[in-house]
């Protein structure tokens, strides 16, 4: 080997180096884009997950708002299983205002868009400052309630407890959840079917 001339040397070394790029070199080069180009991959999918990530945060932020506003509103506007219940804090309302319950009678539902307009008849028996005070109470109450057709008329037999009489149509509101689409195409198939 001492005797060959120097190129080749160099062609040996050429040959080596050859080899190892080919075998050891190449495959690694190879392997090292194919990891590069999933890296940049994988960032874009993760840019794409961060703002997905954000969009769902800013959607469950508006439905914790919404779900609090629901609550909010079923304070004022009540499911019908409550509506018995009112019916007696009215009653309490007027007996704790010191004023005599002459007539209390709920009307039939109006039925609205989005909600049931419950309409009570009620006529009752007092003073005037006893019945200013059962209107604030009752403007204080959870519920939402409107008085309508409100007359007073003085009694012809007054006492210190019983001078005016008021007669008013004191309505509440219950909300009437709305029937899924697909329930209620069901119900008229089956209808038609029968």
């Amino acid at each position: 080997m001492r005797e060959w001339p120097w190129y080749s040397y160099v062609l040996i070394a050429l040959i080596i180096l050859g080899i190892f790029y080919f075998l050891h070199y190449k495959p690694k080069n190879e392997e090292l884009n194919s990891i590069r180009e999933e890296r940049i991959k994988t960032e874009a999918e993760i840019v794409k997950l961060r703002a997905q990530k954000e969009k769902m945060d800013k959607i469950e932020e508006e439905i914790e708002t919404m779900k609090r506003t629901l609550v909010e509103l079923e304070t004022i506007i009540p499911q019908k299983e409550e509506i018995s219940d009112i019916l007696r804090k009215i009653q309490q309302l007027a007996w704790d205002s010191r004023l005599n319950i002459e007539k209390f009678v709920p009307k039939e539902d109006i039925d609205k868009d989005f909600y049931i307009e419950k309409p009570i008849n009620i006529e009752i028996t007092g003073n005037y400052h006893n019945l200013a005070i059962f209107f604030d109470r009752l403007s204080n109450f959870s519920r939402l309630y409107n008085i309508e057709d409100f007359t007073i008329k003085a009694l012809r037999e007054q006492s210190e407890v019983s001078t005016i009489s008021a007669a008013s149509t004191a309505s509440t509101y219950i909300f009437k959840e709305a029937v899924p689409e697909e329930e209620e195409s069901g119900q008229n198939k089956s209808g038609k079917q029968q």
